[in-house]
């Protein structure tokens, strides 16, 4: 082994030179910096992670909980309804609200500034796009189903 190796090494050898010492105490200030900066790192970053994955397990338990929701209120219209006029007032009560909450989401966007403007720009163009489609298709089965369940209650 040179004598530089054992030097740095920790082995017995020739004392080093004054730059071979500099250049050994700098990396040592150096290591113990990266040691430092990494534990507060990880000590900043271990809360962050679980308070993460406790709001990933919330949303989870949102979605869950409309989804019951929404079983629930489905229940509540069949008693006094058609299962498909139930389904299709509780699916279109949902789109109204997707509306009504989209266009209120692109009013704020808009309000924003020139990037969230162009963005709320290019969601309203997706999204009238695909509207102009489902709509007219959803609208059509939805009368015809009301117009079934009509004609086949008593009296008409």
């Amino acid at each position: 082994m040179s004598d530089a190796a054992a030097g740095r090494s920790g082995g017995i050898g020739r004392a080093a030179g004054p730059t071979d010492r500099l250049a050994s105490e700098v990396a040592e200030v150096v290591r113990a910096e990266v040691r430092e900066v990494r534990t507060h790192l990880l000590r900043a970053v271990r809360p962050a992670g679980v308070g993460l994955a406790l709001l990933a397990t919330a949303a989870g338990c949102v979605v869950l909980g409309a989804g019951a929701a929404s079983a629930t209120a489905l229940r509540l219209l069949e008693t006094f309804l058609p299962r498909k006029l139930a389904t299709a007032g509780l699916t279109g009560g949902y789109f109204v609200a997707a509306v009504v909450l989209g266009r209120a989401g692109l009013t704020q966007l808009r309000a924003a500034g020139s990037g969230p403007a162009w963005l709320a720009d290019e969601m309203e163009d997706a999204v009238s796009a695909t509207a102009s489609q489902v709509v007219p298709a959803g609208a059509a089965a939805v009368r015809e189903e009301f117009d079934r369940w009509a004609s086949d209650r008593p009296g008409h």
